[in-house]
């Protein structure tokens, strides 16, 4: 795999796992009881935690694409070439 190729897997492959980690652990204003500020959404995150979720994001793809890359490069997985 090439530098362009494998940094395109690996942001697929972040992104992915970023819309699955994102809402985890998230509390709403309405269920935590708290007054929205300032005419927000009732439905929006008290506190997103948006760091900790990127960190957690990139070592999840980061073993991820570990394994992709493993897979091309042991030849298990074969592109077809133009």
């Amino acid at each position: 795999m090439d530098l362009v190729f494998s940094a395109s897997v690996f942001l697929v492959i972040w992104w992915v796992v970023l819309f699955t980690i994102l809402p985890l652990g998230v509390k709403s204003h309405h269920e935590a009881g708290v007054k929205v500020p300032g005419g927000g959404d009732p439905g929006s995150p008290v506190n997103p935690n948006l760091r900790k979720k990127f960190l957690t994001t990139t070592w999840i793809s980061a073993v991820i694409f570990a394994v992709v890359w493993l897979c091309f490069t042991l030849h298990l997985v074969h592109l077809p070439s133009y």
